[in-house]
């Protein structure tokens, strides 16, 4: 199982701390169970994986295979918890070089949706034009801008490319079931769809078709992903011990490190492979919590290549900081460190020594020096980097969000904060239905 490590905190928050927690926390996962809490509606994700049907995994699976026959490149248009849960699972999986070594098996999948830059899209559709591609529409309503825009140019482009009925073959939709713009555009063209089910939430989707197509067609086994996040679901119910629920015992560590002052939590890994999942981590927590003014920051570093450029701040700076560490147990390959005759770099006392272990020594140092410096260390062991074990993360992650936002107090499952830059842009743009907003804004600019 995958273990949550606390020793390093006791320095700043007492054992006591911690326990006197396990009543909120113990009240907020009967919330989640019971249904009860703040945001109810949007807490289908909590028995998703062991519910999730074996017809739906295969129709995935099936769908994923004809991509695979057709496609070159798979775009997956999206923005948010719609790209990078399965860019995080994608990224963790895969070669650490994916964007410069082709797997011939499996098509080549990149993203699109997630940015408006005219740059991004021109040499995005320029190199496609080469390419035999399709395309993954991931929308609930269709007219979120950044997606939109970036699918209206796809779509054209595959159809003009590979023709509309090889074109109605290589592009899925996935959205809602009955509504919306995306829903509509799947209906008439004919396109496969699968379903974003209402009571999930956007950056909770990972282990809907939302985040277990694109997978799939990148060749991973997603049915160890979801039996991996079933066996977390089990772990982490009312029934099991705060000290044996690592979902728990997260949760209740980092909100009695932000009682006492600790307002930033740095997510670390030591292997570049873990880059995404700290950005989707980022958004899980941050668009969950930061709400109310209240909330811990959620930043991230990649080890031991970020120390070279926040270690010094992360060392000395201000102590309003702490660490959260994915260390991984075993990995993949196995690389030792040559000798060489003249030594003129040093480092034959490294000679026969595998590179992981010189990896793991600057884990453990980093961590002896940070605590030392006055930031405190949660450490998450994973056994390896496999379909099974990024299964039981995610929903470890999951879980302590939904304990941890009612911990702190707010609805984890909303996020009204980010209407208000569309609202603007969209007044700016001069989209209908906007006119008086626009004209505030443009008086608020004269000024």
């Amino acid at each position: 199982m995958i273990k949550v490590d606390i020793s390093q905190v006791q320095n700043f928050v007492s054992a006591n701390d911690v326990k006197s927690l396990e009543p909120e926390v113990k009240e907020a996962i009967l919330k989640l169970e019971k249904g009860t809490g703040a945001g109810n509606d949007f807490i289908g994700w909590m028995d998703l994986a062991s519910k999730t049907p074996a017809s739906l995994l295969d129709e995935i699976e099936d769908t994923a295979r004809v991509l695979r026959e057709n496609c070159e490149v798979v775009i997956v248009a999206g923005i948010g918890g719609s790209y990078l849960g399965s860019r995080a699972v994608i990224e963790a999986l895969g070669n650490s070089l994916s964007q410069l070594i082709q797997d011939k098996k499996n098509p080549q999948i990149l993203f699109a949706g997630h940015n408006i830059s005219e740059d991004y899209l021109f040499e995005l559709t320029e190199y496609l034009k080469t390419k035999k591609f399709g395309i993954i529409n991931i929308s609930k309503s269709g007219t979120t801008t950044e997606t939109a825009l970036a699918f209206r140019l796809l779509k054209k482009q595959c159809e003009d490319q590979r023709g509309k009925d090889t074109a109605r073959k290589v592009i899925v939709a996935i959205t809602d079931a009955k509504r919306g713009a995306a829903r509509v555009c799947a209906d008439k063209e004919g396109y496969r769809s699968f379903i974003i089910p209402d009571n999930v939430g956007g950056r909770f989707s990972v282990l809907t078709p939302v985040g277990l197509l694109p997978i799939a067609i990148a060749g991973f086994d997603i049915r160890q992903l979801v039996k991996g996040a079933a066996d977390m679901e089990a772990l982490t119910t009312s029934s099991a011990k705060i000290e044996d629920n690592p979902a728990a015992t997260y949760a209740a560590v980092r909100n009695a490190l932000y009682r006492s002052g600790k307002k930033i939590e740095i997510l670390v890994n030591f292997q570049p492979k873990l880059h995404y999942l700290s950005e989707w981590w980022k958004q899980l927590y941050g668009e969950s919590e930061g709400k109310e003014n209240k909330g811990i920051f959620p930043a991230s570093v990649d080890f031991s290549t970020d120390l070279h450029s926040m270690g010094q701040w992360i060392q000395e700076g201000e102590r309003t900081i702490f660490e959260t560490v994915i260390s991984v147990d075993k990995v993949q390959h196995s690389v030792l460190v040559p000798r060489d005759e003249e030594n003129l770099d040093g480092l034959n006392f490294l000679a026969g020594k595998h590179v992981d272990e010189v990896n793991k020594m600057a884990e453990l140092g980093t961590q002896l020096a940070h605590v030392d410096g006055g930031v405190p260390n949660i450490r998450i062991t994973v056994p390896e980097l496999s379909e099974y074990w990024i299964g039981q993360l995610i929903y470890m992650f999951e879980k302590g969000c939904g304990i941890s936002g009612y911990v702190l107090g707010v609805n984890p499952f909303n996020q009204p904060g980010v209407e208000a830059y569309k609202k603007n842009m969209f007044a700016l743009l001069g989209k209908p239905g906007y006119e008086e907003d626009s004209k505030k804004i443009l008086s608020r600019l004269k000024k």
